[in-house]
């Protein structure tokens, strides 16, 4: 016996029982992005190496050690995805998209990182991003969070889940506070756990996100960001508060909340969880003006977030419990010679003619009880039977089988107005 194939470590499947799930929140994003008039964008699974390199940072954990990058045949460095923000601006530059108007811009699909596969974090995860461009004011940040807010009540999630703010300020005044917080823990250094030791050499920043109680406890008398800021970063900020606030949307200022990817400025924010344990982050984002120049482009405001689909998906599997799914609306079942055929014909016309409903038809055979099993197992309201008499009549045996009703006979011809009258699309 050959040995048999699985899938690649952190590379999942996801399953006929998982689909039905996905395709909700799919639609639903979809809606959304409709309702704010922004625009999809579909982006290459495989970039430049470089791209990634100078947009992220060669220092961040991402380009270091994550990326799944490899010289293709003609010896050219790619590297899979392991985010869309960089991958949009690229495409945004390449096409003209940014100079001088404005995009609004959504794209989903599948991104790649080489980290530890744990619960709703594999080596390929989906992401739900939005970037926008050309934007300079607070009021698009406010516009992305509001957006994101009305996310949560469609999905039902709004009740288990809590947005943390803050700003990052502008690039030298960032610089200013990195380099008292690397003066400041220097002096504590051994009182650092080993990866913020680590750290302190490369993104000092990203120490203020640890989970370590002993460098937590440090970092009580660390320097704070907030009071580097300069006055047009805190103006942009207020500004920003104050439309929260006016919307009802309650918020926590969080000043250790850092990027792990060196483009971002001003505002940056979160909306956590706390019934994942630990995978408590659901959606990041924040403000990046300084990414379209630093790839080429003139210097362009912008803005965007990205939304872990599995973390989503499982937060809302939490929340709502497991989703029944049902296979169809109509199960045709045939019993008898030459009927096989006859039903399929007959579900061709019912398409034709309920677009909305889900029909499937018994293949392979199979006794009327066998028949009947496969019906009952697939969710279906109603049975439609053909025998050797109700193909030579035109007939058909309509059993309902969810409802207390007497099993009773149509005409073909008049299944489709039954089905109108009697289930609701």
């Amino acid at each position: 016996m050959s040995q048999k194939i699985t899938a690649i470590r952190g590379f999942n499947d996801i399953l006929p029982a998982e689909t039905p799930r996905w395709a909700e929140v799919e639609a639903v994003l979809r809606d959304l992005m409709r309702a704010y008039g922004y625009h999809e964008i579909r982006l290459p699974l495989v970039e430049s190496t470089p791209l990634f390199a100078r947009a992220i940072g060669e220092v961040t954990d991402i380009v270091e050690k994550e990326m799944y990058s490899f010289e293709d045949r003609g010896g050219e460095a790619i590297t899979l995805r392991p985010e869309g923000t960089a991958c949009c601006v690229r495409a945004c530059l390449e096409n003209g998209l940014t100079y001088n108007q404005t995009q609004r811009l959504w794209y989903a699909g599948p991104m790649f990182r080489y980290e530890r596969p744990q619960k709703g974090r594999y080596r390929q995860f989906h992401q739900f991003g939005v970037e926008t461009f050309g934007f300079n004011g607070p009021d698009i940040d406010a516009e992305l969070i509001l957006m994101t807010a009305r996310l949560w009540k469609a999905l039902g999630v709004a009740g288990v889940v809590q947005l943390e703010l803050n700003s990052l300020g502008e690039l030298h005044e960032r610089a200013n506070f990195r380099a008292a917080l690397i003066e400041y823990l220097e002096q504590h250094r051994h009182e650092l756990d080993e990866d913020s030791v680590r750290r302190l050499g490369s993104n000092p920043l990203r120490i203020l996100d640890s989970k370590d109680s002993s460098t937590r406890k440090v970092l009580e008398g660390a320097p704070r960001l907030p009071d580097f800021l300069e006055e047009d970063s805190r103006q942009h900020f207020e500004r920003l508060c104050a439309v929260l606030h006016k919307a009802g949307i309650a918020y926590v200022v969080n000043p250790n909340l850092v990027r792990g990817l060196d483009y971002y400025n001003k505002t940056v924010f979160e909306w956590t969880t706390t019934a994942l344990g630990a995978q408590g982050t659901i959606c990041a984002g924040g403000r990046y003006d300084g990414l379209v120049e630093q790839l080429g482009g003139q210097k362009t405001p912008a803005v965007g977030f990205a939304i872990g689909m599995e973390r989503l998906l499982l937060l809302q599997a939490a929340v709502q419990g497991e989703q029944e799914t049902t296979e169809a609306d109509i199960f045709i079942a045939a019993v008898g010679e030459g009927t096989d055929g006859a039903a399929l014909l007959l579900a061709e016309k019912l398409r034709d003619a309920l677009l909305d409903l889900r029909i499937l038809v018994n293949c392979g055979g199979g006794s009327f009880k066998s028949q009947f099993k496969r019906a009952d197992k697939s969710g279906a309201r109603f049975a439609l039977i053909l025998g050797e008499d109700e193909v030579k009549n035109g007939t058909v045996s309509l059993k309902w089988l969810r409802e207390e009703h007497e099993q009773q006979s149509l005409a073909q011809a008049d299944v489709a107005a039954f089905m109108k009258e009697h289930h609701s699309f």
